[in-house]
């Protein structure tokens, strides 16, 4: 399960979506993902439907209840669904409907909408291709690759990251990691720890996803941050028991530090 940020699933979550920057085979595994985050109370999505691609969206919209807001395009090569969009965005933002906003685009016109929410107190969760600017998703407090999201019907979509084997299978797990994930992961729990007791694993893959909104395990072939941690040596991983006897809480330890 992909880290999820402070929210639980009661919180009230509207969900925005540009029609114009989103894959439409895509919409049904984007609700599903956004269902771990919260409850989507208001669903939107924006273009101007009186062009020929309506007819692709339709049962797509109609099976994931999501509401067309139509947006004429007035002038050439200018979009006015960025701006329907936002405008949207602030009134919901005034009416206190909802906890948080799912911004689902790879535009980077969005970056400003993103930052104005997060200073409204909102929690921004952005959604979007890997070709995605990068102030889009250092705006979000956590962004999501539409090809790390698992489709109805179809198998996960593989990792676009350089591989140094053909074979993906007979590449050694630890391998899969970036040095750069590494150095991340390792700052982050020198950052948390007190002493050598090591770090709780929420609470060091909060902090990870404060620092890089667009982490993500599944884009180096791990459904969990316990089990990519695990892969690396450099890393000591054990399970403590709660008040609970029933539960134990994963500690990450840096055998290096």
């Amino acid at each position: 399960m992909p880290i999820v940020p402070d929210l639980s699933m009661n919180k009230r979550l509207a969900v925005l979506i540009d029609a114009d920057n989103v894959p439409r085979g895509t919409l049904a595994g984007i609700m599903q993902e956004v269902a771990i985050y919260g409850t989507p109370t208001i669903k939107r999505i924006y273009g101007d439907w009186t062009g020929p691609y309506i007819q692709g969206w339709k049962t797509a919209l109609l099976e994931n209840a999501v509401t067309p807001i139509q947006q004429y395009s007035y002038t050439t090569g200018k979009n006015s669904t960025d701006s329907a969009m936002i405008i949207d965005a602030m009134d919901i933002l005034y009416t206190e409907r909802v906890d948080g906003f799912v911004l689902v685009s790879s535009d980077s016109d969005f970056t400003r909408l993103a930052i104005r929410l997060r200073e409204a107190g909102m929690t921004v969760l952005g959604i979007g291709e890997r070709k995605t600017p990068g102030p889009f998703i250092a705006a979000c407090d956590k962004f999501i690759y539409i090809e790390n999201i698992k489709q109805p019907g179809e198998a996960p979509v593989q990792p676009e990251e350089p591989q140094p084997t053909k074979d993906r299978k007979k590449q050694p797990r630890e391998d899969r990691v970036p040095k750069s994930i590494v150095r991340l992961i390792a700052q982050s729990v020198a950052d948390l720890t007190e002493g050598e007791d090591g770090v709780y694993m929420g609470e060091l893959g909060n902090l990870i996803m404060k620092k890089k909104p667009d982490f993500d395990c599944r884009n180096y072939g791990f459904k969990s941050l316990s089990a990519l941690i695990k892969s690396i040596d450099r890393f000591e991983v054990d399970f403590r028991q709660t008040t609970d006897p029933n539960v134990k809480h994963p500690y990450v330890r840096d055998k290096e530090a």
